[in-house]
């Protein structure tokens, strides 16, 4: 795998649906990274769901502003109020969104990464399936990147599906899986969420690690979970 892009140990985070954590896991990355004295840059293409109720948290583009020290402008300028997919949140705002200018936006961010000698983590929207544009998706983003990818899974019932399909997906699209993430893992995980664990891993020939319950989304939480994942490693390996 090739490009420049690689040079930052850049990567994009991935999810196998939408609410699985990928936000919490791209912002405790960046703050693990931030909090060991790494420059860091985060880019979002698209945000939805703008309008959705405070839950307490930031909105998916402010957390990630907010750990790597950035306007939230500046992560995303494509931003919807309704909480659908990028294409059908486009076409409720009347608007046309184009994929090349979606892919312009993120190379302009890894370029800007590689220039300041930051890593760069770009954060997906929903699944790889997820359709940015009327006809391409997440994957074809990631797959026009040529960067690796980490994919964020819940840890219960159902993952295990969910999980395999997205890496046959992934593997299918010319992609480089890092690892799975699974989030948020629970203090005394289950016999079941254990079991999850260590099938994934089999079954899907990967590295599956566990990111804590992060409590609140200020950056010192963020980073000590963040710390937990072999993170200097991802990025070695994607360089």
């Amino acid at each position: 795998m090739t490009g420049s892009a690689l040079v930052t140990g850049s990567m994009l985070v991935t999810a196998t649906d939408t609410g699985v954590g990928k936000t919490v896991l791209s912002a405790s990355l960046l703050a693990a990274i931030a909090a060991a004295g790494k420059p860091v840059r985060a880019h979002k293409p698209v945000v939805t769901g703008t309008e959705e109720p405070d839950t307490g948290w930031p909105k998916d583009h402010e957390l990630l502003a907010q750990v790597a020290r950035m306007d939230p402008h500046e992560v995303t300028r494509v931003c919807f109020g309704p909480a659908v997919s990028p294409h059908l949140a486009a076409e409720l705002a009347g608007v046309q969104l184009d994929f090349d200018d979606l892919l312009a936006a993120a190379h302009a961010a890894l370029a800007t990464a590689t220039e300041r000698e930051q890593v760069c983590v770009i954060e997906g929207v929903g699944g790889l399936l997820t359709p940015l544009t009327a006809n391409h998706t997440v994957c074809d983003l990631a797959a026009a990147l040529h960067l690796p990818v980490l994919v964020a899974a819940r840890p219960g019932l159902g993952t295990i599906n969910h999980t395999l399909l997205t890496l046959s997906c992934a593997r299918a699209a010319g992609l480089t899986v890092c690892a799975v993430v699974l989030t948020p893992w629970p203090d005394q995980p289950s016999t079941m969420e254990r079991s999850n664990l260590t099938t994934i891993a089999r079954m899907g020939s990967v590295e599956v690690a566990p990111l804590p319950f992060v409590a609140s989304p200020q950056s010192a939480p963020l980073a000590r979970a963040g710390d937990t994942l072999p993170w200097r490693r991802w990025l070695a390996a994607g360089t």
